[in-house]
């Protein structure tokens, strides 16, 4: 469940889920950043899958975490995260494989790691293969942004509510590590947030949501970017 929400609402809603949840470890109070690029076929099937709502797609990211918002440097990266995000219908699933950075760009390139992998991280691996091949995926456009990120308790396991602010986007300079410039496509004092559960939405969450007046929106921040390049 998606939100674009501002900075004054944000602040109210935090205060709220501070009694009720705890912050993400990784990230701490001040959140962490995130880097994704994004592969689509040379038609972008992943993008119009998308804007014309099919009930079952999905795509393929690269992604990194450069770490907490104060400390992060993108020559520091060791690893990446090899992600395939599936959506069907209103269940989003998402299958992962972390490698070194080198070998995680050459498995988006369709070249499977030398390395051994369990039977797990083999699947997951070929499948990436697979997609790669098969739609010709490419480097298409990368997101980037700011965290901050809220776990439930014992009494809400499953449950993930974030916010991610400064989001932007680049279609060019298309490596992960790359120091580059990016656009924004959301004013810097607005965030999406995001209610992530593995079941249903807890009751007292979504009391809290009609509370402060939050309404759905359907956002993609791959999406974004695309549309803001095409013009």
């Amino acid at each position: 469940l998606k939100y674009i929400l501002p900075a004054v609402k944000v602040e109210r809603i935090i205060h709220d889920l501070e009694t009720m949840t705890e912050p993400d470890p990784h990230g701490g109070k001040e959140g962490y950043k995130l880097l994704s690029l994004y592969y689509d076929s040379p038609d972008l099937d992943a993008y119009w899958a998308k804007v014309e709502g099919l009930k079952f797609r999905r795509k393929l990211r690269l992604r990194i975490y450069p770490g907490p918002v104060q400390e992060s440097s993108l020559s520091d990266i060791r690893d990446g995260m090899v992600e395939i995000k599936q959506r069907i219908n209103r269940t989003v699933q998402k299958r992962r494989l972390r490698l070194p950075l080198a070998e995680a760009e050459a498995l988006c390139e369709g070249r499977m790691p030398e390395r051994e992998l369990d039977e797990m991280d083999k699947q997951v691996a070929s499948e990436v293969q697979y997609m790669v091949r098969a739609m010709h995926l490419r480097p298409t456009c990368i997101t980037a942004y700011r965290r901050q990120a809220f776990i439930g308790g014992l009494n809400d396991a499953g449950l993930r509510i974030t916010f991610d602010t400064h989001v932007g986007y680049r279609v060019h300079a298309l490596k992960v590590n790359e120091e580059a410039e990016n656009h924004l496509f959301l004013a810097p004092d607005w965030s999406i947030m995001e209610v992530k559960v593995n079941e249903a939405v807890p009751d007292w969450v979504t009391s809290l949501l009609a509370r402060h007046g939050c309404q759905l929106r359907r956002v993609s921040k791959y999406c974004a970017g695309v549309a803001r390049d095409q013009g």
